[in-house]
Protein backbone atom coordinates (compact mmCIF):
# COMPACT_ATOMS: atom_id res chain seq x y z
CA UNK A 1 0.00 0.00 0.00
CA UNK A 2 1.71 3.36 -1.27
CA UNK A 3 1.49 6.26 1.38
CA UNK A 4 -0.26 9.32 0.51
CA UNK A 5 1.50 12.09 -0.78
CA UNK A 6 2.34 15.16 1.56
CA UNK A 7 1.07 17.17 -0.70
CA UNK A 8 -2.75 15.49 -0.09
CA UNK A 9 -1.90 15.40 3.64
CA UNK A 10 -1.70 18.92 3.93
CA UNK A 11 -5.17 19.40 1.80
CA UNK A 12 -6.90 17.31 4.07
CA UNK A 13 -5.39 18.94 7.27
CA UNK A 14 -6.40 22.43 5.89
CA UNK A 15 -10.11 21.01 4.97
CA UNK A 16 -10.47 19.72 8.70
CA UNK A 17 -8.92 22.53 10.36
CA UNK A 18 -11.10 24.87 8.69
CA UNK A 19 -13.97 22.69 9.63
CA UNK A 20 -13.87 22.99 12.65
CA UNK A 21 -12.43 26.61 12.76
CA UNK A 22 -8.78 26.48 13.74
CA UNK A 23 -7.41 29.82 13.62
CA UNK A 24 -4.34 30.55 11.38
CA UNK A 25 -6.11 28.01 8.51
CA UNK A 26 -8.40 29.52 5.70
CA UNK A 27 -11.67 28.09 4.92
CA UNK A 28 -12.60 26.92 1.44
CA UNK A 29 -16.28 27.03 -0.07
CA UNK A 30 -16.36 23.29 0.05
CA UNK A 31 -15.40 23.13 3.76
CA UNK A 32 -17.14 26.11 4.87
CA UNK A 33 -20.63 25.11 2.88
CA UNK A 34 -20.05 21.92 4.82
CA UNK A 35 -20.11 23.11 7.97
CA UNK A 36 -22.81 25.27 7.53
CA UNK A 37 -24.92 22.07 6.43
CA UNK A 38 -24.14 20.34 9.29
CA UNK A 39 -24.94 23.48 11.87
CA UNK A 40 -28.22 24.24 9.51
CA UNK A 41 -30.01 21.48 8.10
CA UNK A 42 -31.78 24.67 5.99
CA UNK A 43 -28.62 24.98 3.92
CA UNK A 44 -28.47 23.39 0.55
CA UNK A 45 -25.15 22.54 0.44
CA UNK A 46 -25.27 22.21 -3.30
CA UNK A 47 -26.76 25.63 -3.93
CA UNK A 48 -23.60 27.12 -1.26
CA UNK A 49 -21.03 26.04 -2.94
CA UNK A 50 -22.66 26.45 -6.62
CA UNK A 51 -23.38 30.34 -5.66
CA UNK A 52 -20.21 31.08 -3.51
CA UNK A 53 -17.87 29.48 -6.28
CA UNK A 54 -19.02 32.34 -8.76
CA UNK A 55 -18.17 34.83 -6.91
CA UNK A 56 -14.95 36.48 -7.83
CA UNK A 57 -13.76 36.99 -3.96
CA UNK A 58 -14.47 33.13 -3.24
CA UNK A 59 -11.15 31.48 -3.63
CA UNK A 60 -9.15 33.29 -1.36
CA UNK A 61 -11.97 33.72 1.35
CA UNK A 62 -12.29 32.61 4.86
CA UNK A 63 -15.11 32.01 6.80
CA UNK A 64 -15.26 36.03 7.37
CA UNK A 65 -14.86 36.58 3.36
CA UNK A 66 -16.99 33.77 2.68
CA UNK A 67 -20.10 35.49 4.77
CA UNK A 68 -19.30 38.69 3.10
CA UNK A 69 -19.91 37.05 -0.11
CA UNK A 70 -22.92 35.69 0.82
CA UNK A 71 -24.37 39.06 1.43
CA UNK A 72 -22.98 40.55 -1.27
CA UNK A 73 -24.97 37.20 -3.33
CA UNK A 74 -27.89 38.38 -1.75
CA UNK A 75 -27.41 42.18 -2.46
CA UNK A 76 -27.03 40.98 -6.26
CA UNK A 77 -30.14 38.84 -6.51
CA UNK A 78 -32.42 41.28 -4.72
CA UNK A 79 -30.87 44.59 -7.19
CA UNK A 80 -31.51 41.87 -10.15
CA UNK A 81 -34.59 40.82 -8.86
CA UNK A 82 -36.06 44.77 -8.57
CA UNK A 83 -34.85 45.30 -12.38
CA UNK A 84 -36.47 41.81 -13.38
CA UNK A 85 -40.18 43.95 -11.85
CA UNK A 86 -39.34 46.46 -13.57
CA UNK A 87 -39.26 44.97 -16.36
CA UNK A 88 -42.51 43.19 -16.07
CA UNK A 89 -44.24 46.08 -14.70
CA UNK A 90 -43.07 48.14 -18.35
CA UNK A 91 -44.02 45.14 -20.41
CA UNK A 92 -45.74 46.27 -23.67
CA UNK A 93 -47.38 42.60 -24.55
CA UNK A 94 -49.46 41.88 -22.56
CA UNK A 95 -49.27 44.36 -20.66
CA UNK A 96 -49.63 43.67 -16.67
CA UNK A 97 -53.24 43.98 -15.04
CA UNK A 98 -53.62 46.33 -12.16
CA UNK A 99 -53.74 43.69 -9.71
CA UNK A 100 -50.53 42.60 -11.31
CA UNK A 101 -49.33 45.73 -10.86
CA UNK A 102 -49.78 46.88 -7.63
CA UNK A 103 -48.30 42.88 -6.35
CA UNK A 104 -45.26 43.86 -8.56
CA UNK A 105 -44.89 47.45 -7.12
CA UNK A 106 -45.41 45.99 -3.50
CA UNK A 107 -42.47 43.68 -4.57
CA UNK A 108 -40.50 45.75 -6.17
CA UNK A 109 -40.58 48.01 -3.10
CA UNK A 110 -39.65 44.85 -0.89
CA UNK A 111 -36.72 43.88 -2.81
CA UNK A 112 -35.55 46.97 -3.21
CA UNK A 113 -35.84 46.92 1.24
CA UNK A 114 -33.83 43.52 0.86
CA UNK A 115 -31.02 44.69 -1.28
CA UNK A 116 -30.42 47.73 1.20
CA UNK A 117 -31.01 44.47 4.33
CA UNK A 118 -28.60 42.51 2.59
CA UNK A 119 -25.84 45.53 2.13
CA UNK A 120 -26.18 46.39 5.50
CA UNK A 121 -25.02 42.80 6.39
CA UNK A 122 -22.39 42.85 4.54
CA UNK A 123 -21.60 46.15 6.35
CA UNK A 124 -22.01 44.80 9.88
CA UNK A 125 -20.03 41.50 8.96
CA UNK A 126 -17.42 43.55 7.88
CA UNK A 127 -17.26 45.35 11.19
CA UNK A 128 -17.65 42.10 12.85
CA UNK A 129 -20.55 42.82 14.43
CA UNK A 130 -21.92 39.43 13.61
CA UNK A 131 -25.19 39.44 15.62
CA UNK A 132 -26.55 42.01 13.70
CA UNK A 133 -25.17 41.09 10.26
CA UNK A 134 -26.97 37.77 10.31
CA UNK A 135 -30.32 39.97 11.44
CA UNK A 136 -30.37 41.51 8.65
CA UNK A 137 -29.38 38.75 6.58
CA UNK A 138 -32.68 37.27 8.10
CA UNK A 139 -34.71 39.70 6.98
CA UNK A 140 -34.78 38.69 3.29
CA UNK A 141 -37.39 35.59 4.54
CA UNK A 142 -39.89 38.46 5.58
CA UNK A 143 -39.43 40.49 2.26
CA UNK A 144 -40.06 37.59 0.34
CA UNK A 145 -42.99 36.07 2.77
CA UNK A 146 -44.77 39.43 2.31
CA UNK A 147 -44.12 39.88 -1.44
CA UNK A 148 -45.45 36.29 -1.81
CA UNK A 149 -48.73 37.53 0.19
CA UNK A 150 -49.43 40.68 -2.12
CA UNK A 151 -49.86 38.44 -5.04
CA UNK A 152 -52.12 35.30 -2.59
CA UNK A 153 -54.15 38.34 -1.80
CA UNK A 154 -54.88 39.77 -5.44
CA UNK A 155 -55.48 35.87 -5.89
CA UNK A 156 -52.10 35.42 -7.83
CA UNK A 157 -49.12 33.49 -8.66
CA UNK A 158 -45.76 35.66 -8.61
CA UNK A 159 -44.39 35.60 -12.58
CA UNK A 160 -41.46 33.23 -12.65
CA UNK A 161 -38.95 35.56 -12.28
CA UNK A 162 -40.37 36.55 -9.30
CA UNK A 163 -40.71 33.07 -7.90
CA UNK A 164 -37.21 32.35 -8.91
CA UNK A 165 -35.59 35.38 -6.88
CA UNK A 166 -37.68 34.61 -4.21
CA UNK A 167 -36.33 30.92 -3.53
CA UNK A 168 -33.10 32.32 -4.30
CA UNK A 169 -33.60 35.46 -1.97
CA UNK A 170 -34.26 32.58 1.50
CA UNK A 171 -31.67 30.46 0.33
CA UNK A 172 -28.74 32.82 0.16
CA UNK A 173 -29.98 34.32 3.29
CA UNK A 174 -30.13 30.95 5.24
CA UNK A 175 -26.62 30.95 3.85
CA UNK A 176 -25.16 33.27 4.85
CA UNK A 177 -27.03 33.26 8.52
CA UNK A 178 -25.54 30.17 8.74
CA UNK A 179 -21.74 30.90 7.92
CA UNK A 180 -22.18 34.17 9.96
CA UNK A 181 -23.13 31.41 12.88
CA UNK A 182 -20.10 29.60 12.24
CA UNK A 183 -18.02 32.63 12.91
CA UNK A 184 -19.76 33.39 16.39
CA UNK A 185 -19.55 29.65 17.54
CA UNK A 186 -17.25 27.83 15.66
Amino acid sequence: MSRPSRALLMVALAALAAVHGMPGVDATVVTTCLAASKSDRRVNYDFCVSELNKHRDSPSADTWGLAKVAANVGVNNAGGAVNDMEALLAAKQPPPDARTSAALKLCEKLYYDMELSFAGAYDEINARNYTAGKQMAAEADSLVSRCTAGFDEAGLLPPEPVARRSAYAVQIAIVCTAITNLIISP
